[in-house]
């Protein structure tokens, strides 16, 4: 009877022992990364997955100002993308991250968007301050946000110095981040807002209307990652950041309206007129603060 037992006990536990050993054999990653990333991550990760199936990655994704300030306060973490430096330098400040680990990993633009039937006949920037307009924006302190004032900011030399407090007159509503404006303007909620343009493409594009903003004021964002120090696996975290740097993750990135890593190049003195520009690693140049628009923004 005592044998019996203990072949049943045996044979009841066999597959949670099972289950055990491959949970202990998985590894886990947990990646804090920016909204505006939401969509091109959750495809990186699927991919990365099919090439290594022991792995499995938690992404975390909010503002990157809240993801800096969760990192800080404690929050675990393996991995930060941010949406701007100056988040990741507040990390990299408190000592949870190497500066010299920090890599730009891609680049994105800033679009002008409206609902797809446009009742405010928005066509561009300056048609913000028209009156009743309603412009919904990121909230301040957003990487988002930054760079909206920064691009309103620089239209003061053609408008008149007021034209961005008359843009900000017409601010109905400030949202926690920026996946949030494009809702908001897809339901028809408001007249106008500006997001990223690796936004507003997809599924959501068909509810909006996307309006480019001109180079010479358009701001160019750009994406670090690194590993967080204390990362728990540091062998696996550098092994997915390094898929994120790659040739394979290139594709991945265009396909959401991001643009590839760039460095600029060498600045004109004062009395040289010609414009800064981007060089691509393939030797390419951009125009400073512009990259190329995916096909549904009419690039």
């Amino acid at each position: 009877m005592r044998y019996r037992l203990v072949i049943m006990l045996l044979i009841l536990l066999a597959p949670v022992c099972g289950i055990h050993a491959q949970d202990s054999a998985r590894q886990n990653l947990t990646v804090f990364a920016a909204t505006s990333l939401t969509d091109v991550f959750e495809s990186l990760r699927t991919a990365f997955v099919e090439a290594n199936p022991d792995v499995e990655i938690l992404l975390n994704f909010s503002s990157s100002s809240t993801l800096a300030a969760q990192l800080i306060q404690g929050a675990p973490a393996d991995i930060f993308a941010s949406a701007n430096e100056l988040q990741m330098d507040l990390v990299v400040d408190s000592g949870l991250i190497s500066a010299d680990a920090v890599e730009i990993f891609a680049h994105n633009q800033l679009v002008l968007i409206a609902p797809a039937d446009n009742p405010a006949e928005i066509a561009s920037v300056k048609d913000l301050t028209n009156e009743s307009v309603l412009l919904v924006l990121a909230a301040p302190g957003t990487p988002i946000r930054a760079y909206t004032d920064a691009m309103l900011a620089s239209h003061n030399d053609i408008y008149g110095d007021e034209f961005f407090d008359r843009v900000m007159q017409n601010l109905v509503s400030e949202e926690s981040n920026v996946r949030q404006v494009v809702t908001r303007i897809a339901l028809g909620e408001a007249d106008a807002g500006i997001v990223y343009q690796s936004d507003a493409i997809g599924d959501v594009a068909e509810k909006l209307r996307m309006i480019e903003i001109e180079p010479a004021h358009n701001q160019l964002a750009s994406y670090p990652i690194a590993p967080l120090s204390g990362a728990a696996n540091m062998k696996l975290t550098l092994k997915f950041i390094g898929f994120i740097l790659s040739q394979d993750a290139k594709p991945i990135f265009a396909e959401y309206g991001f643009c590839s890593p760039a460095i600029l190049t060498d600045i004109p003195s004062e009395d040289q007129t010609p414009e800064p520009t981007l060089e691509t690693d393939d030797g390419a140049e951009t125009p400073h603060k512009h990259c190329t628009a995916p096909k549904s923004l009419g690039g």
